[in-house]
């Protein structure tokens, strides 16, 4: 019988393996990205045009931020006129990134909710995104209802903060609590529909839901 312990370092390896030789890493690193995750939002936007100049976002775990080096260039955060505003929130450290508004906290607690809240100046937001992810446990069960979870806060945000004809696009994954929270998202959103892009391995349980124009 294996170990647990050397199962899960050879697991481990495989995916280091698998993540080096990644098309989608090795075209991050020479296109300047930070992960593979910003080619994912970039199929969803080139889809559903999420983004344009002058718009506000928040990128609710944005760490390390691909998905920030994205929106800043779309919704032009460091240009001259209709110059749009990011700004992101994530537990850990997240390096500097041009016209990009970064605080460090945990989203779930009051105090930085309510400073989020407070770089907004009042103003209503065009786009609220979520990569969020919990620390994994490794039980399928208990990971997807944390994972959820973190959803379920995201969407409350959104629904607090978006405008009129504001969208939420959120990771989810596949698994507990997941028809529910899109059975919940769709009493919250006038549509919402599911993306899964290339660049999302395809053994992932994750998939990504977008609302639009809030009920």
């Amino acid at each position: 019988m294996l170990n647990p312990s050397n199962k899960r370092h050879k697991s481990n390896k495989g995916w280091l393996v698998e993540h080096v030789h990644d098309s989608w890493v090795q075209k991050a690193k020479a296109e300047g990205y930070r992960s593979r995750a910003a080619y994912k939002l970039i199929e969803i936007d080139d889809k559903d045009k999420l983004f344009k100049p002058g718009m506000i976002v928040v990128d609710l775990g944005a760490a390390p931020g691909s998905w920030c080096q994205v929106v800043a260039k779309r919704v032009d955060a460091s240009g001259e006129k209709n110059r749009g505003r990011v700004i992101a929130i994530d537990l850990l450290e997240m390096q500097g990134i041009a016209g990009v508004e970064f605080v460090q906290g945990d989203f779930t607690e009051n105090a930085m909710l309510a400073q989020l809240e407070s770089m907004l100046l009042g103003a209503k937001v065009d786009v609220v995104l979520s990569d969020m992810l919990p620390n994994m446990s490794g039980v399928s069960v208990i990971d997807s209802a944390r994972a959820i979870g973190l959803c379920e806060i995201a969407a409350d945000f959104a629904i607090n903060h978006l405008k009129a004809d504001g969208k939420f696009l959120t990771k989810a994954y596949q698994g507990a609590g997941y028809q529910e929270f899109f059975a919940q998202l769709k009493t919250q959103f006038k549509t919402v529909v599911t993306r899964k892009p290339d660049a999302s391995r395809d053994r992932s349980a994750e998939i990504f839901l977008l609302g639009s124009g809030l009920r």
